[in-house]
């Protein structure tokens, strides 16, 4: 086992942050240390126990750089649609917004640079046309814990989905049999710096109902 931060598991929920511009593109991370993550995320819950994920690591460098273009292309063309939209501009979010923007655009430049990307998938030959939750439900809290324990050793994580955009394409780099879909993709590499704060959010009685809305 790689040595762990010391963090209480308070402290580990609440800094988990998503790190972009703190990724170090330049230090390997082993197959070994991936495997210690995922061999612990797989402990998470899924439906009826069926455990019907499977986790995709790319490391090699070429496929990266692929997956990285199409996930640039994909942010760029988030950007332009949001440009186009008629915008909103709330005074006291517009700084935070901005940051999230040029750390965006970095990650977006970098993505086929960092030194491992790791997309958890699900089985699902075609998307359930009611209960989605129950599938994505199925993946989604595994793919958390892979977040959280990284953290704990001390990479950096992002939760991104642009690059589903460009899941076809992805899925054929990879040679994906047909009844895998991709829930996320987790650039993942050690962090420059280890002191991660909890981040502003919403007051808690803005979103919190008891019984009734």
């Amino acid at each position: 086992m790689n040595s762990t931060l010391v963090l209480s598991p308070d402290q580990l929920l609440t800094t988990t942050r998503t790190v972009r511009k703190r990724l170090d593109l330049e230090r390997p991370v082993s197959r070994d240390l991936i495997r210690e993550l995922i061999d612990i995320a797989v402990q998470a819950p899924s439906g009826s126990n069926g455990q019907t994920w499977h986790w995709l690591v790319i490391t090699d460098p070429d496929k990266r750089a692929v997956i990285g273009d199409y996930y640039r292309r994909s942010l760029q063309a988030y950007f332009a649609d949001r440009d186009a939209a008629e915008p909103t501009v709330d005074p006291e979010r517009a700084a935070v917004q901005q940051r999230v923007r040029s750390s965006s655009s970095y990650l977006g430049d970098h993505m086929g640079d960092v030194p491992a990307l790791v997309i958890p998938c699900i089985e699902a030959a075609t998307l359930p046309a009611g209960n989605q939750a129950g599938l994505w439900g199925s993946i989604l809290p595994a793919a958390w814990s892979y977040m959280l324990a990284a953290r704990s050793r001390g990479l950096g994580t992002a939760w991104t989905t642009l690059h589903l955009k460009y899941e076809t394409e992805i899925s054929e780099l990879l040679k994906l049999p047909g009844n895998l879909r991709q829930a996320v993709l987790i650039p993942t590499a050690y962090s420059i710096g280890t002191t991660f704060k909890p981040a502003a959010r919403k007051p808690l009685d803005e979103v919190l109902h008891f019984d009734t809305w």
